[in-house]
């Protein structure tokens, strides 16, 4: 059974990566992959009820960050039609790309520590289609956005979900982790911002034609504008307090704000006819949102819940432990197995494999998890929820990003941890 499961893993993650020369959509691959993973495990098991369980929990826990982002694409949108957006990119004058770069990284780093790297990588790619026409440009940018978000999200307990795992187990606490990962995180980002730079010098920003587009973005006053722009990005803002104070999960704070700018947005638009506000509406929003990445989420998801059902990820941290024996180079791997394999497996089975008992709240373990594991999936376009979203927004080619972004996301992710050891043997 565990031969068949993974073998069938490999073969779909095969396909998700040659998508394109295969013209194969890779939702469906996924959809298949999941599909077939579970009925040999259900096939393979006698406790048919255990199977029904731990799919019920595997589902529980998809569908909680399907709605979320969900609803945090309904929110971009409705910003979007507003031309909520014009908020920011009027407030933005550089023609040069290095300094555009720059500037976007940095947002993207600390705008992902308050919000979470998916949501921020939504808010940050739409934008750039605001600001550049160049669609080889914008890809490039997406990349960044990605490497920018995830190592933003890493050093805060709130910014990436296997931190958050973390900080909910004990693992980590919230100073503690900002201290100690912070430092990290950001030469994460400065060193392929550095090399980008020395890339784009000289290369001047190409900005969209300002077009009036008919049937997409009609009419609207800098009252509205600001009022659906304040009040969305505020929305997701308020989304980790509202988890910290309710204790409820993040999607359903998400999907509370959504209520409260849907209702806003109606009250808005009361006294226009039904033609000038139909595109501005959340039913508008929610039928421009990508269902098709959407669906390649719930079925990679679940197909990796296998993996973790199956004891197959529990297995091979153990045999990590087994065969490479030294801490800073297990963390390591499992950081650079999440760019293939999904992170918040992968933390999951390294917290049931070591105690707290063995290893206290913010020791040398955990906090170096916190990091690998956040900044890890950068290093290929669908090792994290960040790159899956720019993947399905910006139609990112596998192989492109493997080609164009991999290795910038490799040299940031050893620089960084080569600044975490030094600073963790120096303090402690």
């Amino acid at each position: 059974m565990l031969t068949a499961i993974i073998v069938i893993f490999v073969i779909a993650y095969a396909a998700i990566a040659l998508e394109h020369p295969l013209k194969v959509n890779k939702s469906a691959s996924a959809l298949i992959c999941a599909g077939l993973l579970w009925t040999i495990y259900a096939m393979s098991t006698s406790d048919h009820h255990l199977v029904t369980e731990q799919l019920g929990e595997s589902l529980m826990g998809t569908a909680q960050i399907v709605f979320f982002l969900m609803g945090a694409m309904t929110i971009v949108e409705v910003i979007d039609a507003h031309n909520g957006f014009e908020v920011i990119t009027s407030r933005i004058h550089t023609t040069k790309l290095s300094t555009l770069m720059w500037l976007v990284g940095f947002v993207t780093f600390f705008l992902s520590s308050v919000l979470d790297n998916l949501t921020t990588t939504i808010v940050m790619i739409s934008l750039m289609k605001k600001l550049l026409d160049n669609h080889d440009d914008r890809l490039f940018f997406a990349g960044i956005i990605v490497i920018a978000a995830n190592a933003g999200g890493a050093w805060s307990p709130i910014g990436d979900v296997t931190t958050t795992m973390l900080w909910i187990g004990g693992q980590i606490t919230t100073l503690a982790i900002m201290e100690g990962v912070f430092l990290a995180s950001m030469v994460n980002l400065l060193v392929p911002l550095a090399i980008t730079s020395f890339m784009l010098k000289g290369r001047k920003v190409v900005s969209p034609a300002k077009t009036i587009e008919i049937g997409h973005h009609a009419k609207t006053t800098p009252f509205e504008q600001k009022l659906m722009f304040r009040m969305g990005i505020g929305i997701l803002i308020c989304v980790p307090l509202f988890k910290t104070v309710t204790h409820l999960p993040p999607f359903m704070g998400i999907l509370f704000g959504l209520g409260i700018l849907w209702m806003t947005g109606e009250l808005l638009h009361s006294k226009k006819d039904d033609e000038h506000k139909e595109h501005l509406t959340l039913v508008r929003a929610l039928k421009q949102i990508d269902m098709s990445s959407i669906v390649f989420f719930i079925g990679i998801l679940l197909a990796v819940a296998t993996l973790e059902h199956t004891h197959i990820l529990t297995n091979l941290a153990g045999w990590l432990n087994k065969v490479v024996g030294r801490e800073d180079m297990i963390v390591t791997i499992i950081g650079m197995v999440s760019a293939i394999v999904d992170n918040v497996p992968l933390v999951a089975a390294s917290m049931g494999m070591y105690s707290l008992a063995q290893y206290p709240p913010d020791s040398f373990l955990w906090e170096f998890m916190a990091y690998c594991a956040g900044t890890g999936g950068s290093i290929l376009i669908i090792g994290s929820a960040a790159g899956v979203a720019a993947m399905g927004l910006e139609k990112i080619h596998f192989f492109w990003y493997v080609k164009r972004i991999s290795g910038l996301a490799l040299v940031g992710y050893f620089g960084g941890i080569a600044v975490y050891i030094v600073q963790y043997r120096l303090f402690h």
